[in-house]
């Protein structure tokens, strides 16, 4: 059931050497980058490698079914037909461009694993909720777990100690970006016109974003919420 990924985008350049030009990805759908193929080899090495390493370090544990591969003998049988297998790798160029990318992209590392509006009910130790059948064009339907199963579900996308949900690397790294990001417009297309920073509130921005004013009774539309003081940080009591 789990589905752990990754989503990478990846530049298509590279500032040279002596950071005086902007080298551009061959053009050509074809020859963008990498071959597929190789991709999906490297790929395979380097996981089985980890994988490998992570046996003789005494960091898998077999539960159930698969309590076989605690011997050293099957796990090795089972890599190796892990690596006479074809490994998939698949990618392919956006329909609609980059800022459509970057517009799911934003959306989807934003979100939590579902929403209260799908939540239908939470009563007897169960919770009914609503999802999409992929299989049956998306048609809505409902589903109840006991509540120990939905909670174990949700926590899959919880990340891991000290795993982050967005890394930035290269240019756009922390350490990178005020000097990098300046150079490579200028490099690019100095003549280009850059969007200036929106500088506003959170109520301007989810007014600019939604429509609505977040102020106003969700009800009445009339009313409007008064700040009387705000909750104490838990920094600042030393929680």
């Amino acid at each position: 059931m789990d589905h752990f990924h990754l989503h990478c985008l990846i530049p298509a350049g590279v500032l040279s050497f002596d950071k005086k030009q902007w080298v551009p990805a061959r053009k050509g759908e074809k020859k963008y980058l990498f071959k597929i193929n190789s991709l999906a080899k490297e790929f395979k090495k380097r996981y089985l490698k980890k994988l490998k390493q992570a046996y003789e370090d005494d960091l898998l544990i077999f539960p159930g079914n698969t309590a076989e591969y605690n011997i050293k003998e099957k796990f090795d049988d089972l890599l190796d037909q892990a690596r006479c297998k074809n490994w998939i790798a698949y990618t392919k160029r956006p329909f609609a461009g980059p800022k459509q990318v970057l517009e799911y992209l934003g959306r989807y590392t934003h979100r939590v694993a579902i929403t209260n509006n799908r939540i239908k009910k939470i009563e007897n130790g169960q919770v009914v909720f609503s999802y999409k059948d992929r299989k049956k064009n998306n048609e809505t339907k409902e589903m109840t777990l006991p509540a120990t199963e939905f909670i174990r579900r949700f926590l899959l996308h919880v990340l891991p100690h000290g795993f982050m949900k967005i890394r930035y690397y290269g240019f756009l790294a922390r350490t990178n970006k005020k000097w990098s990001i300046p150079l490579l417009r200028n490099l690019i297309d100095p003549d280009a016109k850059i969007p200036e920073k929106i500088k506003e509130t959170i109520i301007e921005m989810m007014l600019r974003l939604t429509g609505r004013n977040i102020t106003l009774c969700p009800e009445c539309n009339k009313g409007k919420m008064v700040m009387i003081r705000k909750l104490p940080c838990m920094a600042e009591n030393n929680y």
